[in-house]
């Protein structure tokens, strides 16, 4: 596989988002699925791996740490704090907390939860905007100091408040969702990251699964399935949205690929800083994702994908207005 570079770590370009296989789509597989899934792309040559606290309040770097322990030096590993499941009386819930203190504590339970000595890259889940960023971050630049993080990133800030934090310490990567249909990071974020030399790594760059041959079903969805609550997936926006299908297959179709190839290929070719991290529950659909590595576009095919699909022809915005406000991104 194809190598890129992601602070002092050489990755490969390809990562596994590990979300999927604890958190956000319904019920989870069984942990032995998640085994397969994660060391099916060990095997398969892919060396980052990223999670969460908040995915699953802790399962998901739980399962992480169980099956990949025996290899630590074999990849390297990303998760995050600054939001995760905090109890109260009536349950967990999803809380964000940027004070020094609590991305303290969350840096404490990962450790343990991932049965590692020390977290490769450690992630600013959400900027609390209750906290100033220079706040969050010398935290963590604390945890650097410390040894019990060697690196640091932001997930889905603005350009001002990503070279705020730069000030402070040196960013390594900034996690944003970025695919074909989530396109504000080409506002300013890409550039400022390629100027900082900070990586940035795409979530869902297969649009939730909507980018992929293999048809989404809104009744099927999971109740608890995120996308339940997001506008482009309501059905009004969800059928609009569907006319982009065909002629987006027909491309890849020609291209000698998937659709969901397709999608990452496309990232692959529009930076080198640029490392997707696609996530899935299916051993054959990860080896699917990471074929992409070897699909070679043209620029005709590039310009044809991007005029298809971008932010004036995707029906319904990427967040419900609850969502949109906890994060601090450019919108078109």
């Amino acid at each position: 596989m194809q190598q890129r570079q992601i602070g002092p770590f050489t990755v490969s370009a390809i990562g596994l988002g590990c979300m999927n296989l604890s958190h956000a789509y319904g019920v989870p597989p069984s942990a032995e699925q998640g085994e397969r899934v994660l060391l099916a792309a060990l095997d398969a040559g892919v060396t980052l791996f990223d999670t969460a606290a908040l995915y699953g309040f802790g399962a998901n770097e739980k399962l992480v740490g169980q099956v990949l322990r025996r290899h630590r030096s074999e990849f390297t590993l990303a998760s995050k704090g600054g939001m995760a499941g905090v109890g109260f009386s009536d349950g967990v819930k999803r809380v964000i907390d940027g004070s020094p203190q609590a991305i303290r504590r969350d840096c404490e339970n990962s450790l343990r939860n991932l049965q590692t000595d020390v977290i490769d890259l450690y992630y600013l889940h959400r900027w609390d905007k209750k906290v100033p960023i220079e706040d969050s971050v010398g935290a963590m630049a604390d945890l650097v100091a410390a040894g019990k993080v060697r690196a640091i990133g932001l997930s889905e800030v603005s350009e001002v408040t990503l070279r705020r934090a730069h000030a402070v310490h040196p960013v390594s990567a900034v996690q944003t969702e970025y695919s074909l249909w989530s396109r504000n990071p080409e506002i300013a974020v890409l550039k400022a990251c390629k100027e900082i030399g900070a990586a940035f790594v795409a979530f869902s760059p297969v649009a939730r699964g909507f980018l992929s041959d293999t048809p989404l079903d809104l009744a099927a969805l999971d109740a608890k399935d995120i996308r339940r609550g997001m506008p482009r997936f309501a059905p009004e926006n969800f059928a609009a949205n569907q006319n982009l299908l065909p002629p987006f297959k027909a491309l890849a179709a020609a291209a000698g690929c998937t659709s969901a190839q397709l999608a990452l290929a496309w990232l692959l070719h529009k930076a080198p800083h640029i490392i997707p991290i696609p996530g899935t529950t299916s051993v054959p659909h990860l080896q699917e994702d990471l074929g992409a590595d070897q699909v070679q576009l043209s620029l005709d095919t590039i310009a044809a994908v991007e005029a298809l699909i971008n932010q004036n022809t995707v029906t319904g915005a990427r967040y419900n207005a609850q969502a949109s406000s906890e994060v601090d991104t450019e919108t078109f």
